[in-house]
């Protein structure tokens, strides 16, 4: 089998401390290949994408000694760069940060913003020498010639011909608004979450949100903080407190049956709960703080009225959200307190965190959401509001995969990543469902550690190993 070389578990409690013997800063220039440098003709593996997933994936290749290139049409960690607002911060704290062969060094309770984030990435390249080549994109994944070279790369600055692909672009591509977004009035500003930087990205005036999810209560308190006039339109992604009984939520939500089920039953869905990381995490993500604060609520947005293009349809459901929120929350903590009484002191071995006994939150008395009135509509040039966030998730493109592996909802059929065409696989992509989660960030290493695994033995299946030198056939 292809060798692996030995390196540290990365996979350490949050509770743990890394050693300084992993740091990499990062060049200046970056950790990228020179542009001009050309395209290999032939390789064992080509993996799209220099996020956290392909990043991981490389890290894993390259243990194996396995010959591949990353390629990504920005630059590593592009999306984070350049689609992020100013003030993001990780929701996850930084133990989830945690890469292979790459733990996390610091505060690992703290919080990281955009740029951290960044710099983390650019360094994690730079460690082992990541085969990132920027500035490259793919148009096509079709088949290849023959058995040999079974699968080929089509791109704007070649084609290469390879033995194994990974997709690893993320499930988070395309910013999804509402079919009747554009019957709305020229007039009204709109953006989504990849296009707002900070509050000056906003025209004076009110500014509406729409969508009440982890990037749309961020941009809304930003907003606010900033002293801006802000409407928030409510949906049904739920709330967990920041930290509780000690332990940070996100780590609570890694334990089997706390994060919830998935369905829509108040309480009962772990996924799309709103948390922040501002301020070092210091408080919740509480629509009825927002309110208390001078924010207005609205219900979810349903259209545009007839022939008034600067009006809304708004249906009447705000205060039902709100309390389907509110047991959203609390639903959680009973689960997490279900879960204690269990397994506690396991915890505690394992966190290196003391539990704590159950408790309420500073905003838990708050109602003030609910004083505010229903709407049926929403007149924007009534109400001074001169844009609109949508803030209403994402859709998926991987238009670029000519294979039939992609299903009626956009997102890549596969059993831990591994697809139905030999050689085709998916990093990164797993969010829903009883595996963990790989499409978070410090989840992804046994998925990826996995797929170099399929890789390696695939390899072997031919009778050599190309070479990554470019102009090599």
């Amino acid at each position: 089998m292809v060798p692996r070389r030995e390196h540290r578990d990365s996979r350490a409690f949050p509770g743990e401390t890394g050693t300084e013997s992993n740091v990499v800063e990062p060049d200046p220039s970056g950790p990228e290949i020179a542009a001009d440098t050309p395209l290999p003709n032939h390789i064992a593996c080509v993996v799209l994408g220099a996020g956290h997933a392909g990043l991981a994936t490389s890290y894993e290749l390259t243990q194996r000694s396995i010959p591949h290139v990353v390629l990504d049409r920005g630059r590593i960690g592009e999306t984070w760069r350049s689609r992020r607002w100013d003030a993001f911060t990780m929701i996850m704290p930084n133990w989830g940060l945690d890469l292979p062969g790459y733990p996390y060094v610091g505060d690992r309770d703290a919080f990281s913003g955009r740029d951290e984030a960044v710099a983390r990435f650019e360094a994690y390249a730079a460690s082992f020498g990541a085969p990132v080549r920027s500035g490259v994109t793919v148009r096509a994944i079709t088949e290849g010639p023959d058995t040999d070279w079974p699968l080929l790369v089509e791109t704007d600055r070649g084609t290469i011909l390879t033995r194994s692909v990974v997709v690893a672009t993320g499930i988070y591509q395309v910013p999804r608004a509402p079919w009747f977004a554009e019957s709305i009035a020229p007039e009204i500003l709109q953006l989504d979450p990849d296009r707002y930087r900070n509050p000056e990205t906003v025209p004076d005036g009110g500014t509406l949100v729409v969508g009440s999810g982890a990037s749309g209560t961020q941009i809304a308190e930003d907003l606010l903080l900033a002293g801006r006039d802000v409407w928030l339109a409510v949906g049904r992604a739920g709330r967990q407190p920041r930290r509780y009984r000690g332990i940070d939520s996100s780590r609570w939500n890694r334990y089997p049956g706390i994060s919830g089920t998935g369905d829509q039953t108040a309480g009962e869905s772990g996924g799309g709960a709103a948390r922040t990381g501002r301020g070092g995490g210091d408080h919740d993500t509480n629509l009825h703080r927002f309110a208390r604060d001078g924010m207005r609520l609205v219900g979810h947005i349903t259209g545009v009225a007839l022939g008034r293009s600067t009006t809304l349809t708004v249906a009447p459901d705000l205060h039902a959200s709100l309390a389907w929120i509110d047991a959203f929350d609390l639903a959680w903590r009973e689960r997490v307190d279900a879960y204690v009484a269990a397994h506690g002191d396991a915890v505690e071995r394992e966190t290196g965190k003391t539990i704590t006994p159950p408790h309420g939150r500073p905003d838990d008395e708050l109602r003030d959401g609910f004083d505010q009135p229903e709407r049926t509509e929403l007149d924007l040039r009534a109400e001074g509001i001169t844009s609109i966030v949508w803030a209403t998730g994402y859709d998926t493109d991987y238009s670029v995969v000519r294979f039939p592996v992609i299903g009626r909802d956009g997102h890549p059929a596969h059993d831990g990543g591994v697809t139905a065409v030999p050689g085709l696989y998916f990093v990164g992509m797993t969010f829903r469902g009883e595996r963990p989660k790989s499409s978070f960030i410090g989840i992804v290493g046994p998925e990826a550690a996995a797929i170099a695994d399929q890789i390696a033995i695939r390899v072997e299946s031919f009778d050599a190993v190309p070479s990554v030198s470019g102009g090599g056939s």
